[in-house]
Parts: C-alpha cells; sequence; structure tokens
C-alpha cells in the first residue's frame, strides 16, 4: 500500500485522512461528531487499512466562518483524503472548503456523504466540481472500502468496484455503483467511544460535549413526505446490541454525562428499547450518572412506550415526551401520507402524561400541502390546550423526499436558503404567500417564547381565567412588540424580520430573552400594558405572580458577571453537579398549587396563602441558552431541592407540587 507523501519517516508515509464536521449552532461546547466517529472507528479497526493511515476529526461549531475551517485544515498541509459529513446547513461552506482543498492539493480525494447528497450525486458534481465521491446509504463500509481502493492506488475515476457510491468517471460523466445492503449486524461498526476514536475530553479531563449522542438503532419504518429519514436511511429497523450500549453508558457514567441523546427515528417502538431504558437507569443508579434521556419518540405509542414512561417515571429519569403530530388537518396528513399513523389518540395520551407529571412537547409543521392558515390556528389551539411547549417548524424541502419530488403536483413555489441548502417553501395550492409570511412571524414567537420555554406556565393561567388562547397570546406579544417605543424591542424586531430562512435569527433571540436584563424588563412592560388590561381585575394578582414565577425560573446564566441579580447567588453541590441558589423566594400566592391544579383539570385555590422557597438552577446553561435546542434548556430551569434529589433517583413526587418542585409539563 501507498502514502501520498515520503519525507523520511514511515509515520510521514501514511495517507492523511480528515473527517469534517460542523454543527448547526454557535455555542460555548461543541456538538458530537458522531457520525466522524463511526468512520474512524471502522477504519482504525481494519488490520490492513489502520497501519497506513492518519486519521482525525475536525469539528467545527456552527457559525465558525469559512475562511476560519479553511485555516484549521489546512494550516500545516492538506491530507490527502478530505471527507465532509453533509447536512443542509453546511453543503455551502463544505463545497467552498472542497474548492480550497483542491487548490492546495489538486491530487487528493474528496468525498461527500450523508442524507442530503446521498442519490444527489449529479447536483453536487455540477454545483462543486472539486466532489470526487458522493456515498449513497449507510457511509462506514462504503468509506472503508473507498479507502482501501485509494490506499491500493486506484485512480479517483475508476472506482467501479466499491459499491454504494456515485463519482466522476473518465470524461466526467457520473457513474453510479450498485447499491450497498444496509448493514444487517451493525456490530460490524466498532463504537467510537469504547475504542477511543472518538476524543471524549477537553484539556481539563472534562466531558467536551454539550449531550452524548447514540445510537440504539438504525432505520425508519415510515416514508413520510417531508422526511429523508425513511427514504435516505432506509425503513428496516437494526439494532445495536444491549451489552454494546451498557459499556457505552457506563463510559459516559464514568465522565459525568447528564443526557444522553438517543439519535434514532422513533424510540420506544421496540422491545429492546425498554432494556435499554433499564439499562440507563442501572447505571445511573451505580454511578450518578446520566440523569436524562432525551429522543425522538415513536410516532405510534406502543405498550413498549407506555412501559418505558412509567419506569422512568419510577426512577426519577427526566426526558421530554413527544408527541410527534406534525399537523391536525386530514387534508395534511394525507399529503404527509401519515393517514394511517393515528398517534394513539393523542389528546387521551396527554392527559395521561400529565396525570403521571411527566414533562412532553408536541411538534407541528407549518405549510403542508393542505394546511391553511385557519386550519393551522386550530390544530394549535387545540393542541395547546394539553401541551403548552410546541415544537413549530416551517416546512422545508429536502432531497430524497416525496414533497421535493411532487412540487409541481402541490404547486409549490420555494427558495433556497441563503446560507444553507434547504429549500423554504413560499406558497402552494392550499397556502398563498401572504398567508405564509403571516405565518412565519407567527411562527417566530411561538417557536422562540413557548417551543423554548421563555414561558411555562403563564399558558394554563391566561386561558382559564381570561379566556386568551395560546396563539392570541403569541400574536399579541409580536403585535406589541412591532409596535412598543423601546430600545430594548429593536433586537428582536430585527430577529423577527430575518428569521424566515434559516435558525440564527431563532437562537439569537432565545439568547436574547435568557441572557439580557433588557429583554426581562421589557417582558414586564409588555404583560402591564398588554396583556394585564384582558385579564378580569378580580385574577390579575394572582396571573401578576404566575408571570413573576415563570421568569424567575428561567435558567441562570453566568457568562456576564456584572449581573448582579445572579452574582450574588450561592453554589451548591448536590449529586456531583453545580447549582446556583435563589434562597429566600417568597410568592403572596401557591403558583405551584394552582399550576398543578389547572393542569389536572381542577378549579384552584385562589386564596391568597404566601409560599417561601428556594430555587435551584443548574449551572453551565451557556450552550443551552445560545441555542435553539429546547430538549436541552428544560434541563436547567429553576427548581427545588426536592426536585433534583427525585430526578436524581429518589422516591417521585409530582414535580409541580410537592414542596414547591416545579417542571415544564404538558399544559
Amino acid at each position: 500500500m501507498r502514502g501520498a507523501r515520503v519525507t523520511g519517516s514511515e509515520e510521514d508515509c501514511k495517507t492523511t485522512i480528515f473527517l469534517v464536521q460542523q454543527g448547526v449552532w454557535e455555542m460555548p461546547l461543541e456538538s458530537m461528531p458522531l457520525a466522524s466517529g463511526y468512520l474512524k472507528s471502522t477504519l482504525m479497526a481494519d488490520e490492513e487499512i489502520s497501519p497506513h493511515v492518519d486519521v482525525s476529526i475536525k469539528n467545527f461549531r456552527g457559525g465558525t466562518t469559512n475562511a476560519v475551517m479553511a485555516n484549521a485544515l489546512f494550516d500545516v498541509a492538506p491530507p490527502d483524503i478530505l471527507a465532509f459529513s453533509v447536512l443542509g446547513w453546511n453543503y455551502q461552506s463544505f463545497g467552498a472548503l472542497a474548492a480550497t482543498f483542491k487548490q492546495l492539493n489538486p491530487a487528493g480525494l474528496v468525498v461527500f456523504g450523508g442524507t442530503h447528497v446521498a442519490n444527489q450525486a449529479a447536483r453536487v458534481f455540477r454545483m462543486f466540481p472539486e466532489v470526487d465521491v458522493v456515498v449513497n446509504g449507510e457511509g462506514e463500509l462504503t468509506f472503508r472500502e473507498l479507502v482501501r481502493a485509494r490506499l491500493t492506488g486506484v485512480h479517483r475515476s475508476a472506482l467501479n468496484s466499491v459499491a454504494g457510491i456515485s463519482y466522476r468517471g473518465p470524461d466526467g460523466d457520473v457513474i453510479t455503483t450498485e447499491e450497498r445492503p444496509r448493514l444487517d449486524d451493525l456490530e460490524q461498526i466498532p463504537s467510537p467511544f469504547l475504542t477511543g476514536a472518538l476524543e471524549l475530553t477537553d484539556a481539563n479531563g472534562e466531558f467536551r460535549y454539550d449531550v452524548a449522542l447514540m445510537e440504539t438503532n438504525r432505520g425508519c419504518p415510515y416514508k413520510c413526505a417531508f422526511c429523508y429519514w425513511g427514504g435516505a436511511v432506509g425503513q428496516r429497523v437494526r439494532a445495536f446490541s444491549l451489552e454494546r450500549l451498557r459499556s457505552e453508558l457506563e463510559l459516559f457514567a464514568k465522565l459525568k454525562v447528564h443526557t444522553i441523546v438517543a439519535c434514532d427515528a422513533n424510540f420506544g417502538l421496540l422491545p429492546g428499547d425498554l432494556e435499554f431504558v433499564e439499562a440507563l437507569i442501572e447505571t445511573r443508579d451505580a454511578y450518578g450518572f446520566p440523569r436524562a434521556l432525551e429522543t425522538s419518540w415513536a410516532k405510534n405509542k406502543s405498550k413498549t412506550f407506555f412501559k418505558i414512561v412509567q419506569r422512568m417515571k419510577e426512577a426519577g429519569m427526566h426526558s421530554s415526551f413527544t408527541l410527534a403530530l406534525q399537523t391536525l388537518s386530514d387534508s395534511a396528513l394525507e399529503t404527509m401520507n401519515r393517514r394511517n399513523m393515528k398517534v394513539n389518540e393523542w389528546e387521551d395520551l396527554a392527559a395521561w402524561l400529565d396525570e403521571e407529571g411527566l414533562d412532553c412537547y408536541a411538534e407541528l409543521i407549518w405549510g403542508a400541502p393542505g394546511e391553511t392558515v385557519e386550519s393551522f390556528m386550530e390544530g394549535y389551539d387545540s393542541l395547546a390546550r394539553r401541551v403548552s411547549r410546541i415544537a413549530v417548524y416551517p416546512i422545508l424541502l429536502l432531497p430524497n423526499t416525496d414533497y421535493m419530488e411532487k412540487k409541481e403536483l402541490f404547486g409549490i413555489t420555494a427558495i433556497r436558503g441563503d446560507h444553507d441548502d434547504f429549500e423554504y417553501v413560499l406558497a402552494h395550492n392550499t397556502m398563498t404567500f401572504a398567508d405564509n409570511q403571516y405565518m412565519q412571524r407567527f411562527l417566530f414567537w411561538a417557536r422562540v417564547v413557548a417551543e423554548n420555554a421563555v414561558f411555562r406556565y403563564i399558558w394554563g393561567s391566561l386561558r382559564h381565567f381570561a379566556g386568551l388562547t395560546q396563539s392570541r397570546v403569541l400574536t399579541n406579544l409580536g403585535d406589541w412588540i412591532a409596535e412598543v417605543d423601546d430600545q430594548a424591542a429593536v433586537p428582536l424586531r430585527e430577529f423577527c424580520a430575518t428569521a424566515a430562512g434559516g435558525t440564527e435569527s431563532f437562537g439569537a433571540a432565545i439568547s436574547y430573552f435568557y441572557t439580557d436584563p433588557e429583554a426581562v424588563r421589557l417582558l414586564h412592560r409588555w404583560w402591564d400594558e398588554s396583556i394585564r388590561p384582558l385579564v378580569p381585575e378580580q385574577f390579575r394578582p394572582v396571573l401578576d405572580e404566575v408571570f413573576r414565577y415563570d421568569l424567575l425560573t428561567q435558567p441562570v446564566f453566568r457568562a456576564d458577571q456584572s449581573r448582579t441579580t445572579y452574582k450574588d447567588l450561592a453554589v451548591e453541590e448536590i449529586r456531583d453537579e453545580q447549582y446556583y441558589v435563589r434562597k429566600d423566594v417568597r410568592l403572596a400566592f401557591d403558583v405551584p398549587a394552582i399550576v398543578a391544579a389547572l393542569r389536572a383539570g381542577r378549579e384552584p385555590d385562589l386564596s391568597p396563602s404566601p409560599r417561601v422557597l428556594d430555587l435551584y438552577y443548574r449551572a453551565g446553561s451557556e450552550s443551552a441558552v445560545t441555542s435553539t435546542n429546547h430538549e436541552i434548556v428544560i434541563h436547567f430551569m429553576g427548581m427545588t431541592k426536592e426536585h433534583i434529589l427525585a430526578n436524581a433517583g429518589g422516591p417521585t413526587a409530582d414535580p409541580v407540587t410537592e414542596e414547591g418542585s416545579i417542571r415544564g409539563g404538558c399544559g
């Protein structure tokens, strides 16, 4: 086998390979480059390949400029093989980096892989002539064979022996090799964690990522029209062994990882998912960590799902359970290919989760063909009566999806993003341009304020005591900020105006609400001027306290030590984690009990009943409050010490009522 460079030592003769990833968010901590870890571990486990390659993972945060990435990649010498894990948000940047790479190393090989580019080679090669190979489907074994071919001297225009790729032939034409079968045995992919292929700690020995990403299985049995998970990844579900998953959990536990994110399409679908949860709880009981599980929960809730929920509640293991509805419109469900996905009568499911005292959120998509403004808003408020935290996403056209293939059928008009490779839907047969513009403004406030839990408790109280729907409150906030003469509103107006076509403005607005005292002052002014007058006079004192309670329980952000409201907070260690403590919080009414009563469908006691409690805030919220990751930010909300201990494995109590414990809930 041969390397690309010879400088006198065997090490210098090795073929150098850079595996490149970039996350979507600009935040203090990195996103784990799991895909690159799989590729590296697979290469290093091959005894014929590993002695002859030097493999490095180059992981970048969202927002890192092309110039910064280029300097980091090529400051010493360009590699021989440059492989990118491509998604819509980094497609343009990685194309630019490929062009720079070929200026420095014309003989080098550029590889694109990932669901966004699989089966899209003609377009990729047309846009980025410097890309040599596109991987179609699962990449680990395909990339291994591609590297093997290069090491044995196979020219980049003669890669027909490698299954599962598209490449440029001698005449520049696109050649696609035979499809590589899906992996039946996922154990063929060595664990990037257990093998050390993925670096897990920073210079101080601390876990370096925001969360730990794991796959317990691969595949999706559905073919939703908007999603390339089922189309590009494959429908048959295959699982990793429980023995391997246990070992990975133990490793993360020793590193004191708080949250595991299972990157599965439908967690809770398979009986093995319950076994994984049992292993997670056993690991937590033995080591104290991990303490939370986030995932994409199964669309249809089987007996396994209910067993998992009950087991996690019993063990005090936290998660945000998902109602992945996407729409409540029958017409839109038809175009989505989801009419057969009943999602188990979601109202009964949401009520059951409420009764169990468990956190849940729902997902909706705006702009699907068949949806109208009226049907969407009706569905949103119907859902909000049970689930206030609703993740609302605008419809995007993705490669390898049914909607992309049927643009003409649905009359879709779309625009390609400025800095990404998504197509943003502007209009279609049941949605006008004006409809979409109106709804984009609503989506901004729904995503920032409700989905990302800037408010959690006012929604049910305003609905019950003032007859204000969640959509009306959000619209009220947006209209007021658009008109108010206040400098603190100016950034929010700018964020809202530029939100369509990316996530940057959403993240900036969320960060503003959570980190800037001026935003808190602005919310107080909005409440006093625009919401309070809509509340019957006899209920205003109670709702004032609910509003204040919502703001009091927002995460503590300590990047700016000059903030007097935060810098004087005590710090306490509980079960190996740091918490900021706000002592002697005085409430004029028993707000936790009022919120709990409303969730349970009972009429709350509104008699004055002053309460004093201490609120605890998990430290390290900096990454959570500067992203759009609403599943993670919920773990940094203010709570009582009793709630912390319950969630760490003690006896479980209702998180809202027990000694004032608080937790974002379904209502």
